[in-house]
């Protein structure tokens, strides 16, 4: 039986067929899309392979903030996904793996069942939320830990959810960023307000979290030939998908129209760390994670601040992951250590934890929910297997694997400064944490250690 797994994402979609080994995703838009300069509609995959003119995109989206409404479109998407132009799968051959959205209503999940079994005719169904097949993952090292705080930072949301119990939401994602970009350059400089495509790539490629936010202002204040200062070419949408940084001794043509970024650069990621900066009443990212292990049992807290993971594409701007540590140590109680785990690429995560769940001998046997039974027993027979967003999958085996995930935080024996790091590299794992380790402990295992 071929297994499909299928990260549903409210952006893209990251879809794979697990064989024997973990699969590369093929990444589709989870949109129908309409080009004006086309005169055409393209359905999910069909964007990148026949648009041709980038300019006024409208889209059509199937899940706003979070929640699949457009179920017409979502079966559009879907349908192309599993054609011959793209996966190639017959579902009345294959059992699907899906993620689903958190705090997912019944009757929505009632459609999903219908939609996989129904309209489609899988064979079988597991379904869950991205943070909880993090732990079947190697986001976490080779041995899941008891307790784990998964950040996930996706276009719709940032959800801030302990595996164990409890999940605080923070109501802003990478949508909300590329809007508030949107706003910006339209009111200093271009008029942008349909480009939603080209201020997205513009957010992806020039944008960074800075360190220290009023000082890199002051910086731009100050010298408007400052070094943060970048050139953005913007590209002939009728030819090109996307522009370009402008290099140092580039020429430009006269027909080349640039986009100037400073202080956007970093103001507009400065968001998830300040929500209250466009009105939002929130307390931002390393607040909400702080209030959300406050409301976990005393006891666990240590673990759970020494298990932080990231996953979701806006974690992956440059500078993402220092300053959040850097907050988060002083929110953190005394004496409690701080570690962030990341992968290389945190919006496959998901994708990559959901292919090793997937992977397990007793996955379609014992795990899965076949077709004959929700036949007889309907979506009762769903709920029986499939957790809630409250709880997550099966745990993992016991058994130790290798980790590709990375760390970043002090150690509980720190002996050098705070800014001093040490690199290791172990197998495929790679570990950076700031402090020194004493010989002989483990790489990428962090112990708490809490004083009293």
């Amino acid at each position: 039986m071929v297994v499909v797994v299928l990260d549903n994402g409210g952006s893209s979609i990251k879809a794979g067929i697990l064989f024997n080994r973990k699969p590369e995703p093929r990444i589709v838009p989870n949109a129908v899309i309409r080009a004006p300069g086309d005169k055409a509609t393209y359905i999910g995959h069909e964007f990148h392979q026949r648009c041709r003119d980038f300019s006024s995109l409208s889209y059509r989206l199937p899940l706003e903030k979070g929640f699949v409404v457009d179920w017409d479109a979502q079966k559009a998407v879907w349908d192309g996904l599993f054609s011959d132009e793209v996966l190639n799968v017959n579902p009345t051959e294959s059992t699907l793996v899906i993620t689903e959205s958190y705090f997912n209503l019944p009757k929505l999940q009632e459609v999903y069942d219908q939609f996989v079994f129904e309209e489609y005719e899988f064979q079988g169904l597991f379904r869950a939320t991205p943070a909880s097949f993090i732990p079947h993952g190697t986001l976490l090292g080779e041995t899941p830990p008891e307790c784990s705080l998964i950040v996930d930072s996706g276009f719709s949301f940032t959800h801030v959810v302990p595996i164990m119990q409890g999940q605080v939401v923070l109501d802003l994602g990478g949508k909300l960023l590329t809007n508030h970009l949107k706003e910006l350059i339209s009111f200093r400089q271009w008029n942008m307000m349909e480009e939603t495509y080209m201020m997205n790539h513009v957010k992806e490629t020039c944008c960074y979290v800075a360190q220290d936010f009023g000082q890199n202002l002051e910086v731009c204040r100050n010298d408007p030939k400052n070094s943060i200062v970048q050139e953005y070419v913007l590209p002939d949408l009728t030819k090109q998908n996307a522009g370009r940084i402008r290099q140092p001794n580039e020429v430009l043509l006269e027909t080349d129209q640039v986009l100037t970024m400073g202080n956007e650069r970093f103001s507009v990621p400065e968001i998830m760390f300040r929500p209250d900066d466009v009105g939002l009443k929130q307390v931002g990212i390393a607040g909400t994670i702080a209030s959300s292990i406050a409301l976990l049992p005393e006891d666990l807290q240590g673990l759970f601040w020494a298990n932080i993971g990231l996953i979701g594409g806006n974690t992956e701007f440059p500078g993402f992951r220092t300053r959040l540590i850097s907050e988060l140590e002083s929110l953190a109680p005394m004496g409690t250590d701080v570690a962030i785990y990341h992968a290389d690429k945190p919006s496959l995560a998901a994708y990559e934890a959901a292919c090793a769940f997937a992977s397990q001998p007793r996955f379609e046997s014992e795990i899965a929910i076949t077709r004959e039974e929700y036949l007889e027993y309907g979506s009762t027979a769903v709920r029986r297997k499939c957790p809630d967003w409250r709880a997550g999958p099966p745990p993992p085996p016991a058994t130790s694997r290798k980790g590709k995930g990375r760390s970043e935080g002090p150690s509980s024996d720190v002996e050098e400064s705070e800014d001093s790091e040490s690199d290791t590299n172990d197998g495929d794992r790679s570990v950076v944490r700031r402090g020194k380790r004493k010989a002989g402990r483990a790489a990428g295992k962090v112990t708490v250690s809490r004083k009293k």
